[in-house]
């Protein structure tokens, strides 16, 4: 039996594999005690009976963006403490002519680590490894004692040029400890991440230690409270690519699963989409808080060697891109100064929630407008859990202060929300180049079946796909995937023959490296390779160029070279395969097969077609309200079709078809949403 939970802002999603059945569990997220949630589904579910935990959440992420943080130091080469507040110096297109705007983690906003605790030490090694200035532990030691009087629990150590030097970050290491003690949090970003670019890597070095100080206690009450229900099977976390770690493993570099919780949405729609002959998805994962849009291409997502958490702020991890809107089903209805009806960014969260919740909500939100508008059935929310209020959703509508009347208070925020949607899709598409007639748009999160189909028309995206289980689809995708281990190295090379031996020897010790740590897992384990290269006197990387296996000698080094070229025609459309390649960085990743999540085919309608269980009437949309047939998505059998305006419900979900809209059954289940001809 498999678990996997994906804790979200709004709600924690549970799923169970067991014996070929899915079981789902969805619990309101507390805010203030995060494990108290995921522990809650997991009993429900039956951890006891389970082999594997796998676990993504968005606790250390929300924890950045909303700066409820530990208080850590900063340790760098002295005369570079700054290199925080400045970031790469890049403006959003939108602020390029605003003379108001900060970089969002900046000393003049809100600081990752205040100036006071950046401290610079005397040291500095050179771009070829050598020391131009030896490590000063005297003026060290005076720093760390400055560092001690104000209490911090965690040292983020990134020094100049450390990727090809690791010594003084190592020697420096052991002076924190020796200073402040052993319970103090420290990473250094040469073990972290020893690439180049100073930046990036300083600031994936402090959210390393952010991230070890938020998710280490929380792994071991996870852990303890797991054994206490009875689980004595493998705790894994999902990395920022949706793959499996083991948590021991995953607390080393915790820096990796701070984005988790996004991807596994991305993760779980390849896989299902390899089942069902849809190899290309735009997939939009619409929740209580926003919508999180990634793409999938000939079956794989889309994977960058970096992600932003905010704008300008790096990471160095392997993640899934993913493009997060304010547009969720918790997103607040207000009115803008200019009286214009706007819906999002702001959302009311899993507390208090949207008024219809009847937890001292007070302003209307996205779900209330679908309350009212009949999409929702507030007597069925949440699998029959939860009673909804439309009286406490009509009467926050009521409060907003403008001129429109009721009906197109109601009309427009539900079309505004639709647009909010279409604009974030619209906007990925546009910026991979892709042409959306030649994609399937997923629709899956609690709210995305209730307000994809709307979305269609706008982005002529070829189908809409809700699959099975859409409301907890995520957590599926952390029963998905494969347990990987990955590990990556800067070293500036132009790749020629006479560089085969140094190549070689790059990927030889780290490929030795993880087989010391995998030792006991089998034979099953596959080694890839991949570079990160550019053509001489580039600034920027072309990334994930294939790599042979076995020795590379002058042969590989020339492979090397074909594929780098031929990877760069197909991304940029130009080859200069007269001009020499300089590898920068050298990645390796172990693949360790692991169990996934089987969808069950279902039966096939033997006579007649489907019948609504009752009629309802769907107001606010039209002039006049629609009579609108309702479905139980659990009575529909493969093969079946049904034209709109429908309501297919189920206990998390709700999918509404628009008029005009015409649905298939798949054999796995899924909704299969388009025109109707």
């Amino acid at each position: 039996m498999m678990i996997g939970v994906d804790v979200g802002g709004t709600f924690t999603d549970v799923v169970a594999i067991f014996d070929g059945t899915i079981r789902t569990a969805k619990v309101a997220t507390d805010p203030r005690n995060t494990e108290s949630s995921v522990l809650a589904g997991a009993e429900e579910l039956g951890v006891r009976e389970a082999d594997h935990f796998n676990h993504a959440s968005t606790h250390g992420l929300n924890a950045v963006i909303t700066r409820r943080l530990p208080k850590i130091a900063f340790l760098t080469t002295l005369g570079h403490r700054d290199i925080l507040d400045a970031g790469r110096v890049w403006r959003p297109a939108t602020a390029l002519t605003d003379p108001h705007w900060r970089r969002p983690f900046g000393d003049a906003a809100r600081p990752l680590v205040p100036r006071y605790l950046r401290r610079g030490i005397r040291e500095r090694i050179t771009a070829d490894g050598t020391a131009l200035f030896p490590l000063d532990e005297a003026q060290a030691r005076e720093q760390l004692a400055v560092l001690k009087r104000c209490g911090v629990t965690g040292v983020a150590i990134c020094l100049i040029n450390a990727y090809v030097s690791h010594r003084h970050e190592e020697r420096l290491r052991e002076l924190v400890f020796e200073e402040l003690g052993r319970d103090v949090a420290c990473s250094i970003s040469s073990e972290v991440s020893p690439l180049a670019k100073e930046f990036a890597r300083a600031s994936t070095t402090v959210i390393d230690v952010f991230m070890k100080l938020i998710y280490g206690d929380y792994t071991r009450r996870l852990d303890s409270g797991l054994k206490g229900r009875g689980f004595d099977g493998d705790l894994n976390y999902a990395n920022c690519a949706a793959q499996l770690v083991p948590a021991d493993v995953a607390m080393e570099r915790p820096f990796q699963i701070v984005f988790a919780g996004p991807a596994a949405g991305t993760m779980a729609s390849a896989h299902f989409g390899r089942l069902v002959g849809a190899s290309n998805l735009l997939c939009a994962d619409v929740g209580g808080t926003s919508c999180d849009i990634s793409l999938v291409t000939d079956g794989q997502p889309f994977v960058n060697t970096t992600f932003e958490l905010e704008h300008d702020l790096i990471v160095n991890a392997l993640s899934n891109e993913v493009s997060s809107i304010g547009a969720g089903g918790g997103s607040l209805v207000t009115i803008s100064q200019a009286g214009e009806l706007q819906v999002g960014p702001g959302s009311a969260g899993a507390d208090p929630g949207p008024a219809c919740y009847h937890k001292g909500g007070t302003e209307p939100t996205t779900t209330d407008t679908c309350v009212l508008m009949g999409i929702i059935d507030a007597d069925g929310f949440a699998g029959g859990r939860m009673k909804l209020h439309p009286e406490l959703a009509r009467q926050a509508f009521e409060r907003l202060d403008t001129v429109l009347t009721l009906e197109q208070r109601i009309n427009y925020a539900f079309n505004v929300a639709i647009n909010n949607i279409a604009e974030g899709v619209t906007n990925i598409a546009v910026h991979h180049g892709i042409d959306p007639r030649d994609y399937s748009l997923v629709a899956f999160g609690a709210a995305g079946p209730m307000l994809l189909p709307a979305v269609l028309d706008l982005v002529h995206a070829a189908e809409v796909v809700v699959p099975p289980h859409p409301g907890l689809f995520s957590a599926l995708g952390l029963v998905s995937s494969d347990q990987v281990y990955g590990s990556s190295r800067s070293a500036y090379t132009i790749l020629t023959e006479d560089a085969a031996a140094s190549v070689d020897a790059v990927y030889r010790e780290m490929e030795a490296a993880m087989r010391a740590r995998l030792r006991g897992v089998g034979t099953e384990v596959q080694f890839v390779r991949r570079f990160d290269g550019r053509l001489a006197g580039q600034t920027w990387e072309t990334p994930f160029i294939p790599v042979p296996d076995g020795t590379i000698d002058a042969t590989g080094v020339r492979q090397m070279i074909a594929n780098f070229h031929e990877a760069y025609k197909a991304r940029t459309g130009n080859a200069f395969t007269m001009l020499p390649v300089q590898g920068v960085t050298y990645r390796v990743q172990a693949v360790i097969p692991s169990a996934k999540v089987d969808y069950p085919r279902i039966e096939r309608r033997s006579a007649g077609r489907p019948e609504p269980r009752r009629m309802v009437e769907i107001r606010y949309l039209t002039d006049q309200p629609l009579k609108t047939g309702e479905y139980d998505r659990t009575a529909l059998r493969a093969g079946d079709r049904i034209t709109g305006p429908a309501i297919i419900r189920e206990p998390l979900s709700t999918t509404f078809m628009l008029p005009g809209q015409a649905l298939t059954v798949g054999d796995y289940g899924e909704l299969r949403i388009n025109k109707a001809f």
